[in-house]
């Protein structure tokens, strides 16, 4: 294949997939379907083998490469936008649920597995160690297309749950992570040996586990604030270099880790939440550029997913239903299990947020580069992991993805999502603390009451209005300037008056509604004297 055909097909898909997710975006469908979907259809025995075209078809090492990255890049850009302020309050809770929650998630569904397997005996008879191994690659959950799908309703979370689920969807695929790999080394070398019949000591494993994740929080820790002091201290000549030293700095921490035998994935996780509650130079640019590689990285996942789907050998009878109950197991049992049994010392949360909880388990990119790994590790039946993941993903999108709106309303729960402030208009990179205290004030014919001058607004004290954006012009304001319905101002309060730009708008407001009302006051009055005048002749 050439290069440019390559090339071609690759930007196609990626075309296609962005508009899928503004399709997404206008129906509720979470994006991360749609670009499965899409990969699906170009695979080698999608839709364009109906009309005699070969499909695209992915390497297994290539594909290990690019999922390795790609979970790389999206556990770090969560640790940078988890705020230490946010999840203080839900710290207990949320750790929680990221390591116990995952281990029982992962046993429970193990067992149901094992028993599934032998009551069916359709595909194979799994060992325990097999269906352990299957259970942990689906143990973690996504939450990046339950926000997505809540923003795009206008939705919030009440009792502080949208930060305990940004915590735990976050924090818990290093646990999963590290769960698939010890998995897998038991079940391949049991398979070498005996064919998946000798005893294995628990002992070791959990000696294993405690080693990796006590090494991947201290590593995370010390390479993150080890990066925050160098990038302070370094001064680069070309400022797009910066984006560029995080992203070096993010697959530094991943394999120094790996070598010194600690979590790789918790070290990078660990590594972005130190560095995004640290002040550096480009800092909102960086996160910028680390949102946009996150989307990236899970477009590509899913749509690897897509192309390495065997649609005629999932059709199967003996396969799919097996997987299919696997995947009811997932999103009726054992989630509901784990979140009630983790939650129990934390009285706060009642049955209505424990219901809530249950219910966001999303499956996303994550069980895909697991169940990557078994296959390039050669783990025995990992074609029917992978199909067991593929379903699981497509019945957690379809069932949770596009219904979690419905259950925050019915489980009232839900609450209008907090106003979220950017500079839409004004693209300038700020730090931090100015960046939270300038809004942008879209100018109405309410905000322009009393007068169409900068003087003549309801402009609250300590509070400045700095630029004027008119279509492509920009201006520096006085007072005596004049505005139009339209234009954009760039508004900067200082910290005691940060919430009061708000009152620009509030007061036109209030003001409009208040002369409507004197208004309708005034022509009753009018209509009564009227009708006594002509009662009286």
């Amino acid at each position: 294949m050439h290069v440019e055909f390559l090339l071609l097909i690759l930007s196609l898909l990626f075309f296609v997939s962005i508009f899928a997710d503004k399709i997404g975006y206008k129906y509720g469908v979470p994006a991360l379907l749609l670009f499965l979907a899409v990969g699906m259809f170009f695979g080698s025995h999608g839709m364009t083998s109906l009309f005699g075209m070969s499909g695209v078809k992915i390497n297994i090492e290539f594909a290990e490469a690019i999922s390795t990255l790609a979970m790389c890049i999206i556990l770090f850009t969560g640790g940078m936008e988890t705020k230490l302020s946010d999840i203080k309050s839900v710290l207990a809770p949320g750790v929680t649920l990221a390591t116990l929650g995952v281990l029982l998630t992962c046993v429970i569904t193990g067992v149901l597995i094992y028993y599934i397997f032998g009551w069916i005996n359709a595909v194979a008879t799994v060992s325990i160690w097999l269906a352990l191994l299957m259970a942990a690659t689906m143990s973690s959950t996504d939450s990046a297309s339950v926000f997505s799908v809540l923003r795009t309703n206008g939705i919030g979370l009440k009792h502080n749950l949208r930060p305990l689920l940004e915590l735990e969807s976050g924090a818990n695929d290093p646990m999963a992570y590290v769960l698939t790999t010890t998995l897998i080394g038991v079940v391949v070398n049991l398979h070498s040996i005996v064919g998946l019949t000798e005893e294995v000591t628990i002992l070791p494993i959990i000696q294993n586990i405690a080693i990796q994740l006590v090494m991947g929080t201290v590593l995370g820790l010390a390479l993150g604030q080890g990066l925050v002091q160098l990038m302070r201290r370094v001064k680069l000549g070309n400022e797009a270099l910066y984006p560029i030293m995080i992203l070096t700095a993010c697959i530094f921490i991943f394999a120094i880790t790996h070598y010194l035998q600690g979590n790789t994935y918790l070290a990078v996780y660990v590594g972005g939440l130190i560095i995004g509650n640290n002040k550096f130079t480009r800092k909102r640019q960086t996160k910028s550029f680390f949102n946009g590689l996150t989307w990236l990285s899970q477009l590509v996942m899913f749509l690897m997913l897509g192309l390495m789907v065997e649609l005629p050998e999932l059709l199967q009878f003996k396969v799919w239903l097996p997987c299919l109950i696997i995947s009811i197991v997932m999103v009726f049992i054992s989630r509901p299990l784990s979140v009630w049994i983790c939650m129990l010392p934390f009285r706060q949360y009642h049955s209505r947020d424990k219901v809530m909880l249950s219910w966001v388990g999303l499956k996303g990119a994550v069980p895909i580069i697991f169940a990557i790994m078994c296959k390039s590790e050669g783990v025995p039946f990992a074609d029917m992991i992978f199909n067991v993941v593929f379903l699981c993903t497509i019945v957690s999108l379809l069932t949770q993805g596009t219904t979690l709106t419905l259950v925050a309303k019915k489980l009232n729960l839900d609450t209008p999502q907090k106003e979220v402030h950017s500079l839409e208009h004004f693209d300038l990179d700020l730090p931090d603390e100015i960046q939270s205290s300038a809004r942008e004030v879209e100018v109405t014919d309410k905000l322009l009451a009393k007068g169409n001058t900068l003087k003549e607004l309801s402009i609250p004290p300590r509070t400045l209005v700095i630029m004027v954006r008119r279509g492509e012009d920009f201006f520096v304001p006085t007072g005596s300037s004049e505005l139009q319905i339209g234009d954009q101002l760039l508004v900067i309060s200082d910290k005691d008056a940060q919430a009061t730009y708000q009152h620009m708008i509030d007061d036109a407001e209030e003001e409009a509604l208040w002369r409507e009302a004197f208004r309708l006051r005034m022509r009753e009055r009018f209509d009564r004297m009227f009708a006594w005048m002509k009662k009286k002749k």
